[in-house]
This record gives structure tokens, C-alpha cells and sequence, in this order.
């Protein structure tokens, strides 16, 4: 019975071990699944942080790219902006010295007007008179000759109104008589359609 016993409680003993055992291996199964879960979860961060990675490096190839098209553009623009000043000091010489041959032919101009007014007086005034008065006198003929023309004119047009306006009265004389003509005959029409009705209609 000892011996029944001894072995009673080294089985319950070797039990009690082994659902401790038991425990101690879900309890590990349970950190494995935690284990697993974390690492799945970092895999997906470490997927995710890849593709963020990925989009930062292309933004970054396409900045990198935006900034060498803007430092291409700034140089040209740099170059733009030289020539440019180049050409206005250019212009800006070029207009000094049109101002300054402006200057020389406006003084050369002056000299000019004061030679000629100079010359001007030396001139004799009667040839001048004489000159005025053959002028007026040319002026006053060629008035003349306009009042004729024009006085030709107006009968020449009045002459044309008066024959148009004959004829639009003889146009207007013929375009009645057509107009009674045209309402007479479409009067004898519908007599005639009339009678041909009434005929139709006795005969039947």
C-alpha cells in the first residue's frame, strides 16, 4: 500500500510538473505568436518606411531636377540680363550721340534761318508787291471760272432731276395701269372659275 501510495504521489507530482510544463509551453507559444505578430507588424513598417523611402527619393531625383532647370534658367536669365545691360549702355551711347548730332544740326538750322532772314531783307520789297498782286489777281479769275463751273453744275443736276423726276412720273402712271390691268384679269378669273363651278354643278 506504501509502495501504491509512493507511486500515487509520484505521478501526481510528475502531473503537477507536467501541467506546469503545459503552461510554461503555452505561455511560450503565446510570446512566439506575439513575437511573430511584432514581426509581422515591423515587416509592414519596414514595407511601409520602404515605400515612403521610395517616394522621397523620387521626390528628391525630381527637386534635385527642378533645381538644376533653376539654376539653368537663373544662369540664362544671368546671361539675359548682361547682354541686356550691354545693349542699353549701347543705346544709352547711341542716344548721346543723337542727342548730339541733334544739337549740331538744331545750331546749324538756326545759323540757316538767320542767313535766310538776312537774305530775306536784303530782297526789294516792290518785286514783292508786284508778285502779291499778280497772285491776287490770278486768285480772283480762278474764282470767277468756279462760280461759272459751279452755276454749269447745278443746272446740269437740277436738268437731271427734272428728267428723273418725269420719269418716275411716267413709271408710276405705267405701274397703276399694270396694277388695274392685273386686278381686271384676276377679277374675269374668278368669273370665269364661277361660272365653270355653277356649269359643273347644273350638270350634275
Amino acid at each position: 500500500m506504501e509502495d501504491s501510495g509512493a507511486i500515487l504521489s509520484r505521478i501526481s507530482s510528475l502531473k503537477d510538473m507536467l501541467d506546469q510544463v503545459n503552461q510554461e509551453i503555452e505561455a511560450n507559444i503565446q510570446i512566439t505568436r506575439e513575437i511573430e505578430s511584432g514581426i509581422v507588424k515591423c515587416s509592414e513598417i519596414e514595407s511601409e518606411l520602404a515605400t515612403r523611402q521610395a517616394g522621397l527619393m523620387k521626390m528628391s531625383s525630381m527637386l534635385q531636377f527642378e533645381i538644376v532647370g533653376y539654376v539653368t534658367v537663373t544662369t540664362d536669365l544671368r546671361a539675359a540680363v548682361s547682354s541686356l545691360e550691354k545693349e542699353l549702355c549701347c543705346l544709352k551711347m547711341k542716344r548721346a550721340e543723337m542727342d548730339k548730332r541733334m544739337n549740331e544740326k538744331r545750331e546749324n538750322f538756326m545759323l540757316s534761318c538767320l542767313e535766310f532772314q538776312k537774305d530775306i531783307d536784303k530782297i526789294e520789297v516792290r518785286t514783292l508787291l508786284s508778285e502779291k498782286d499778280s497772285l491776287e489777281n490770278e486768285i480772283q479769275t480762278l474764282d470767277k471760272k468756279i462760280h461759272v463751273l459751279k452755276n454749269s453744275v447745278l443746272a446740269f443736276v437740277e436738268e437731271i432731276l427734272q428728267d428723273l423726276r418725269s420719269s418716275n412720273s411716267a413709271l408710276e402712271v405705267d405701274i397703276h395701269r399694270r396694277n388695274w390691268e392685273n386686278e381686271k384679269l384676276l377679277k374675269d378669273i374668278n368669273d370665269l372659275k364661277t361660272t365653270l363651278l355653277s356649269a359643273i354643278g347644273t350638270s350634275e
